[in-house]
């Protein structure tokens, strides 16, 4: 449907007929109310929309001709190496091999190929016709025209590509959904607060400012330093995330790092005590240095529980008439 609304012409292409027949109609029907209620994307009505979309029941005839080709099979490593060697042996030079991959990694989905300089992964989020971002994410060998082509293209059908600059596992999205999500549970589980107040946190606070503002240029908007080292800051609070679960091998590690500040004076958290349990701690005395996490990741996405650090408390308001230091502005184009 988005390619369709930016005047591609398109062909579904499974190995059950019926998927591809079921995905026509439903197309139709979406297309058909999205346009009943002003919402269809593109400059183009949904009958001249569907009249580029068709299936095709061979591999070979639904990849002739084409620029950019979709893998959108389930989530299964091998499975998804078998197609892409299918479609190495039958496509040309001209070609990008994309797949829509949560998090298997580009060197892993790719490997062997003779096409792999025109491989990427274009990962969409859920639901991708309503949700813009799109993670392009390089093999190692993925030549850079395939990544300015694919992003060129994504822009084209009104999506948000991102550039992963290299394959990490769970790419951007999904570490960083992860980490709210993990600490999201150790606030219900430790009786902190209701599962309702705690998406409420999100869907009344957080997210508001997020749906147009990331957390980088958001730390702009917070106590005045916050951005620069947390200068100045009394307090700061570390968590690790809980155990892993059992499934997840090699074994899965994270832990928090507090690298001693050389010009740091006071009693200083001991370097045993960094890996933290899941509830927090304070610093004892002292601004507390820049705090880093690693992770050692052991397991599918949809488990993954990433490692977290808080962002720092704000110092104490200044006595009156003493404030000093500049305001942040932004700007916003709806």
């Amino acid at each position: 449907m988005l390619f369709a609304s930016g005047g591609f012409r398109v062909k579904l292409y499974d190995i059950e007929q019926q998927q591809v027949t079921g995905a026509l109609d439903t197309i139709r029907k979406e297309m058909k109310l999205l346009e009943q209620s002003g919402a269809l994307k593109g400059s183009l009505g949904a009958e001249e929309q569907l009249a580029l979309i068709s299936g095709c029941s061979d591999l070979r005839e639904a990849v002739e001709g084409t620029v950019h080709i979709q893998e959108c099979v389930p989530e299964n490593l091998e499975l998804k190496q078998q197609l892409f060697a299918q479609l190495d042996q039958i496509v040309d030079g001209n070609v990008v091999l994309s797949s829509s991959s949560s998090c298997l990694l580009p060197s892993k989905l790719f490997a062997g190929l003779v096409h792999v300089r025109q491989c990427l992964v274009a990962h969409p989020v859920n639901p991708p016709y309503h949700v813009p971002l799109v993670e392009l994410v390089p093999h190692p060998e993925t030549a850079p025209a395939t990544m300015d082509r694919t992003y060129a293209l994504m822009r084209q059908i009104g999506q948000s590509p991102v550039r992963i600059l290299k394959e990490v596992d769970g790419f951007a999205l999904n570490r960083l959904q992860y980490a709210l999500i993990g600490e999201a549970w150790r606030l219900v589980e430790a009786g902190i607060v209701s599962p309702g107040d705690l998406d409420l946190v999100m869907s009344d606070g957080l997210g508001l400012r997020y749906a147009f503002i990331g957390p980088l240029e958001t730390m702009h908007l917070n106590a005045e330093g916050g951005h620069r080292g947390h200068e100045g800051l009394q307090g700061c609070l570390a968590f690790s995330p809980p155990a892993a679960p059992e499934s997840c091998a090699p074994p899965f590690q994270t832990h928090a790092i507090a690298p001693r500040a050389p010009e740091a004076t006071g009693p200083w958290l001991a370097e045993s005590d960094t890996l933290l349990p899941w509830r927090a701690r304070r610093w004892k005395a002292g601004p507390p240095p820049l705090l880093t996490v690693s992770h050692t990741w052991g397991c599918h996405s949809r488990t993954w529980v990433g490692g977290l650090l808080s962002p720092c408390l704000p110092p104490p308001p200044p006595p009156p008439g003493k404030r000093e230091g500049k305001s942040s502005g932004f700007t916003v184009d709806f």
